[in-house]
């Protein structure tokens, strides 16, 4: 028998219709959706998605509910989150929308956190919130810009096939005036994910989940996939 709710999160119900109508969402294109699935499910930020199939062994069904299961109450906890922050989120896409998650964001964020930026307008609102709260340092962007010269350098030099490691001369790697708001903006958007990573841990570590839609990861039940 199927219960009425997903989760309890601070005591109230979250309803089941909410992961049955993210799990209906139809397959659209290359993504999230489509990219290769392991055989039981993603359980951790580095997994792949668990993809959808017409006919799964029933531990793979059950790996995807879970699955499911975490993407909405991400989603639902990221709502009460702006709601308390006063952040105003955008108009909720349909259900229907289909979700189309590039592969380096599922290899970056892992497959639930991404599929919760794609599929709710709440975990992205509170994600730029974060973002934007983040301090980076001069000392810090001074301090990736001397570690990661590979990265800067000129075309000129990378035509010639010049590296760091062979001779590259300070003419051969862009200035850092020139780099120093890109390296910035890469620095204020890791920090802000692991801000979001942060409060997502914490927030659904209260959460109690109904049977069947545990985490992937629980080793309480049979079917649990935790790889790192």
């Amino acid at each position: 028998m199927t219960p009425e709710h997903a989760a309890l999160i601070d005591g109230e119900p979250l309803p089941t219709e909410r992961v049955d109508a993210f799990l209906d969402t139809p397959p659209r294109g290359a993504g999230l959706n489509q990219c290769a699935a392991p055989p039981r499910g993603a359980t951790s930020h580095d997994d792949a998605a668990p993809a959808r199939r017409q006919t799964e062994p029933p531990s793979v069904a059950r790996q995807r509910r879970r699955w499911a299961t975490q993407v909405i109450v991400t989603d639902e906890l990221a709502r009460r989150a702006c709601a308390d922050r006063g952040l105003r989120v955008p108009e909720e896409l349909s259900p229907a929308s289909a979700l189309a998650v590039a592969e380096t964001d599922v290899a970056d964020l892992g497959s639930i956190v991404a599929a919760a930026l794609a599929h709710s307008p709440a975990a992205r609102t509170l994600l730029a919130a974060l973002e934007a709260e983040q301090t980076v340092p001069e000392a810090a962007v001074q301090d990736y810009y001397g570690r990661n010269q590979d990265r800067f350098l000129t075309p000129d030099a990378l035509r010639r096939g010049v590296t760091p490691f062979d001779g590259a001369t300070p003419e051969d790697v862009l200035p850092y005036d020139s780099v120093r708001e890109r390296i910035t903006r890469e620095l204020r958007q890791a920090a802000g994910r692991q801000a979001f990573f942060g409060w997502l841990d914490q927030a659904r570590s209260k959460v109690v989940y109904s049977h069947g839609h545990e985490h992937p990861g629980d080793p309480s039940h049979p079917d649990h996939e935790h790889r790192h």
